[in-house]
């Protein structure tokens, strides 16, 4: 058996109220259309082939360079999309999946399983049904005497009896392909849409179409609204929460946590509530995450903490310490054991092991060595108004308080720097760096200003008076 793929991706989504195609739209960071091809990978799959409407440019950008696609150019139904995406399909496949791509729910096991079953039990094809207590514009399946599928009635064509039906069509189909192929030449616009549908091909295959009773109903659930888009997202949510917990880390308000599908996190890992980990993010083991953290792209260490921050594309080593409110740009490095503390900034820059910048700085295109201790208010003035430069601050630096290095400039290892200074030329290994003016000390200043303050209303008073 030779298994190809159809994924029915041309309906415009008009519902959607989005410039975005339907089937682009994220699910757990995810757009739909992956799910949905993500779905097909535990099956022996020769082609695929995706059919989509004029507009699908954005969708052939975003899809792999394995799959292929065919055009819809009028919108006369699934039957007809079916139709133009199997002309599209290697000849050699003689089964075909043919799927919705706006599905995000679909799993890799339902596939798998339909497959499985369409080989076992042989006849025509097989579907997937699920059993609904609201079955609401899902398309009903009613069965024939032997428990196959004698027919699937679209909502909006049922009879008041049909409609009764709970058992409602998934979209998920495993089909013999020559059947399929003649089934569809055969499908007329009879309904009341004037369409052709893909449902009256598939119950006129020539042999038995075999349900297969999904155990999990939300995997039927197609995405046509903001609605249903949001609907998707909290059960995919629920998915990858469950799936972390299983695996051995600790969410104590897991709705509260959110997830791109992505993200991976290390066992004995806490997330607290409010923690975001978004695209390619990896934490480590034994860290603690949150409260109210966003990370995206990032990598982060062992035994790490990090609390109230936002973090993208950085990479974080083992035991570091971020926040509270700290916001880590692109291109951050921190070594194991670094630090970077409340109300921090930093971009493009690397800490060393044990390196802390405890709180108020900004660190910008700077490089600091391993030990380091950078003060409260430090800033790397990084531009010049032209181009961007570097800081260079040593190994076992101590900086004061309240200073400024101006870029380009390298502060040597074990050098220091007086608070209040504004560096400008390189400070040697060992020296300290001062860059202030001498302070003044007026003694007796506050008295002697009081008294010329009086004397200056005194001599004010007779003029308003005047006046």
């Amino acid at each position: 058996m030779r298994i190809g793929a159809v994924v029915l991706a041309a309906g415009h989504g008009t519902r959607m109220r989005s410039s975005l195609p339907k089937v682009l739209h994220p699910v757990a960071g995810r757009p739909i259309l992956q799910w949905v091809l993500g779905s097909l990978r535990s099956t022996r799959l020769e082609d695929v082939v995706i059919v989509v409407g004029p507009e699908g440019d954005a969708v052939r950008q975003a899809s792999p360079a394995s799959v292929r696609f065919a055009v819809q150019h009028e919108r006369l139904g699934t039957g007809h999309a079916a139709a133009i995406g199997l002309d599209a399909l290697d000849p050699a496949c003689d089964t075909v999946i043919v799927l919705c791509g706006d599905t995000p729910l679909i799993t890799a096991d339902l596939v798998g399983g339909l497959v499985a079953s369409y080989e076992r039990l042989g006849g025509g094809g097989a579907m997937v049904t699920a059993m609904l207590d609201r079955p609401e514009s899902y398309g009903r399946v009613v069965r024939a005497h032997d428990g196959g599928v004698a027919r699937i009635v679209e909502a909006r064509d049922a009879t008041p009896e049909e409609r009764s039906i709970n058992e409602v069509n998934a979209g998920l189909y495993c089909l013999d392909r020559v059947a399929l192929d003649l089934a569809l030449g055969r499908v007329g616009a009879t309904n009341n849409q004037n369409e052709r549908y893909l449902t009256d091909a598939v119950t006129d295959l020539g042999g038995t179409l075999w349900p297969v009773v999904s155990s999990d109903p939300d995997v039927i659930l197609g995405v046509n609204s903001r609605v249903d888009l949001a609907v998707s997202e909290t059960i995919a949510q629920g998915r990858l929460r469950r799936a972390l917990m299983l695996a051995g880390v600790t969410l104590p308000d897991p709705s509260t946590v959110y997830l791109d599908a992505s993200a991976e996190v290390g066992a004995d890992s806490i997330l607290w509530p409010g923690t975001h980990l978004r695209g390619a993010t990896s934490i480590g083991a034994g860290c603690e995450i949150g409260p109210d953290v966003v990370i995206a792209d990032t990598t982060v260490g062992d035994g790490s903490k990090i609390v109230s921050a936002n973090i993208r594309e950085s990479e974080i080593g083992v035991g570091c310490e971020i926040g509270p409110f700290a916001y880590l740009r692109p291109g951050v490095r921190l070594a194991d054991g670094a630090k970077i503390g409340t109300f921090v900034e930093a971009k493009n820059s690397s800490l060393g092991r044990g390196a802390k910048v405890p709180h108020l700085s900004y660190i910008g295109d700077a490089e600091i060595g391993d030990g380091a201790n950078i003060g409260a208010g430090n800033i790397t003035a990084n531009y010049d108004g032209f181009r961007k430069h570097r800081t260079f601050i040593g190994a076992g630096v101590k900086t004061g308080s309240d200073c400024v290095f101006v870029a380009p400039v390298r502060v040597g290892s074990f050098a220091m720097t007086g608070a209040g200074s504004i560096i400008t030329h390189d400070v040697p290994d060992g020296a300290l760096g001062i860059a202030r003016a001498r302070q003044s000390v007026i003694e007796g200043f506050t008295e002697k200003a009081e008294a010329k303050a009086r004397a200056a209303a005194a001599a004010d008073s007779p003029r308003q008076s005047a006046g």
